[in-house]
């Protein structure tokens, strides 16, 4: 009985109990599908795509040690994927085929056409969660729905942890810690070299941000200036590394995190908790994959549709310091500090009155760790017209936000170097004091007045 794996955004041979189960059934052969169209069609960054095919070259000889052969195949789309998946079963005379579910409209109905197929050639095909530790509709409220505002959907994913999961009690030995961060490595042309894919170097990774870095996570995560994040939010969007690995490393070296979710510890995990709201959104509200507003009544909102500030916007010249230096890193690294995302966001969304869906696709196309269900929330979060997402009248002033953020400009300057020799007290919004010392500067005006912009939104947002 021939048994095959169907990799798809699950790059990764530990914690993936689909390959498991697979090879307990005899498997000695797996496919994956490049499907070129599709990711056009989906706006997948270049980066992305090149951190993808550089971690299924290692995936290949990973798996060839393993007595496992994994075949790579050109599809176009999906439905190209579905014709090709159909020809290799009946070639090698597949009789089951294990992988992961993506909870996205189209990986969805892509899998509902194989399926079809399946049941009518006597194929088995058996799909498995590997990328949630909830599957979606398994965690509802009191009347038997979704849940939507976040803090009760946190409680009740906890209590669905920490019901079905091993607890740990003893810290393991660790990896010795590796230097390798992400915030200072640059892309050109689409390269995702600085990025590492073997398992080895990632684990390291790993475990440097838990040894050393996760105590003060909650502290210094909205500091762009300096290494204080993860830097594992592509290898999640490629299930290179999965959410139960990463949550089990976090217990085996704190095995109380989950106690309290007031402690620092418990800060990256709610994180993590955030990206399971988002996919379990995704996969219950299909109009969401289709770019609707989740609520429905900002649907009255006019937008702006201005070419040229969505075009400053996109550059990184907008006036304002903070918003063009994390446009700036975007741009040049294929990665964006989370805390500049919802200023950039808040930017575009309230004082350019832009329509977040251009904004959301920007992303995608630049973002080395774009995934659908976190851009689409963040992004409606940014725009208030998202699930559980800010209120309309909470406004980013991007000039506070900088000064709050990168208080000495360490940040913008690292971005703007034509901004180097500004003070600190004066970076956040330098036009005055250029103005004032009767400089000439190659910095750009500014696009928008604060003010103004803010209650043209409130109006806007009002109707």
């Amino acid at each position: 009985m021939n048994t095959l794996f169907w990799f798809r955004r699950d790059l990764r041979l530990f914690n993936n109990d689909a390959l498991y189960q697979a090879i307990e059934n005899g498997c000695r052969n797996a496919v994956f599908f490049i499907t070129e169209k599709q990711w056009q069609k989906h706006d997948v960054a270049a980066i992305q795509l090149d951190l993808l095919k550089r971690r299924l070259h290692f995936l290949g000889e990973l798996l060839a040690s393993k007595g496992i052969q994994l075949h790579i195949i050109d599809a176009a789309d999906y439905a190209g994927c579905v014709e090709k998946l159909a020809s290799f079963c009946e070639q090698h005379q597949v009789k089951n085929v294990y992988a992961n579910n993506e909870y996205e409209l189209n990986e969805v109905n892509r899998d509902k056409a194989f399926l079809q197929h399946a049941d009518s050639n006597g194929i088995a095909f058996y799909a498995y969660d590997g990328d949630v530790i909830a599957p979606p509709g398994s965690i509802k409220n009191q009347s038997g729905e979704m849940f939507k505002v976040f803090t009760p959907f946190k409680n009740a994913w906890l209590k669905v942890y920490q019901d079905t999961h091993f607890y740990f009690a003893e810290p393991p030995q660790m990896f010795e810690p590796t230097e390798w961060q992400p915030n200072e490595l640059l892309a050109p042309d689409g390269s995702s070299e600085k990025w590492p894919v073997d398992d080895e170097t990632l684990s390291h990774v790993c475990a440097r941000f838990i040894e050393e870095k996760l105590a003060t996570y909650q502290d210094q995560r909205d500091i762009p200036s300096i290494k204080g994040t993860s830097g594992l939010s592509p290898y999640l969007a490629l299930g290179i590394v999965s959410v139960h690995q990463l949550l089990a490393l976090i217990q085996q070296r704190h095995p109380d995190v989950l106690r309290s979710s007031k402690s620092n510890l418990f800060c990256w995990v709610n994180e993590l908790i955030w990206r399971e709201f988002y996919r379990h959104l995704i996969a219950i509200y299909p109009n969401l994959n289709k770019y609707e507003n989740f609520n429905d009544k900002y649907n009255a909102v006019k937008w702006r549709d201005d070419d040229s500030d969505f075009k400053a916007w996109c550059e990184g010249k907008t006036g304002y310091p903070l918003v063009d230096a994390a446009m700036r890193q975007l741009l040049q690294t294929g990665w964006m500090h989370n805390r500049l995302r919802m200023v950039v966001a808040s930017f575009l969304t309230k004082h350019l009155l832009i329509d977040w869906r251009k904004g959301e696709r920007f992303f995608m196309q630049h973002l080395i760790d774009g995934d659908l269900a976190s851009n689409n929330g963040g992004w409606q979060w940014a725009a208030s017209t998202g699930c559980d997402a800010q209120p309309y009248f909470r406004i980013f002033n991007p000039i506070t936000q900088s000064e709050r953020f990168d208080p000495d400009g360490e940040f913008i300057r690292k971005y703007l170097p034509e901004l180097e020799k500004i003070p600190a007290k004066q970076i956040h919004f330098p036009h005055d004091y250029l103005a004032k010392q009767g400089k000439s500067s190659s910095y750009w005006p500014a696009i928008v007045d604060h003010k103004a912009a803010r209650e043209r939104a409130l109006n806007a947002f009002k109707v």
